[in-house]
C-alpha cells in the first residue's frame, strides 16, 4: 500500500476488521545474514486496534536495495573484457619458405 492509498480514505484493517490503518513511523527490524538490522522512523501503517503492521512497499524496496551486498558493484553485463591486442595491419609480412 502506498501513502496515497491512505491519504484519501480510511482503510479498515484486514486482520481484525475493526480498526483503522494509520500512518506511523516505527522501528523496522530485519536480519541481514546473522546481523539484526534496525531502521528507526520507518514508514508503516499500523492498526489502531490490533497493532497489525503493513510496511510501505517503496520504502522496503529502497531498504532492500541499499542492504544488498552487491550494491554498487558492476553487474556481469557491465564488466567488459577488452579484446586481445591485434598487431598493426600492413607491418607484418608473411614468411616464405623460399
Amino acid at each position: 500500500m502506498s501513502e496515497m492509498d491512505f491519504a484519501s480514505q480510511d482503510v479498515q484493517c484486514n486482520e481484525c476488521h475493526a480498526g483503522l490503518m494509520l500512518p506511523r513511523r516505527i522501528t523496522y527490524f530485519t536480519w541481514l545474514g546473522e546481523e539484526l538490522i534496525t531502521v528507526p522512523h520507518f514508514p508503516a501503517w499500523v492498526c489502531d486496534v490490533c497493532g497489525r503492521r503493513e510496511y510501505d512497499e517503496k520504502a522496503v524496496q529502497w531498504l532492500n536495495m541499499i542492504l544488498d551486498p552487491n550494491a554498487g558493484r558492476p553487474t556481469q553485463s557491465n564488466r567488459r573484457t577488452p579484446p586481445p591486442p591485434r598487431p598493426p595491419t600492413g607491418m607484418m609480412r608473411p614468411i616464405s619458405d623460399s
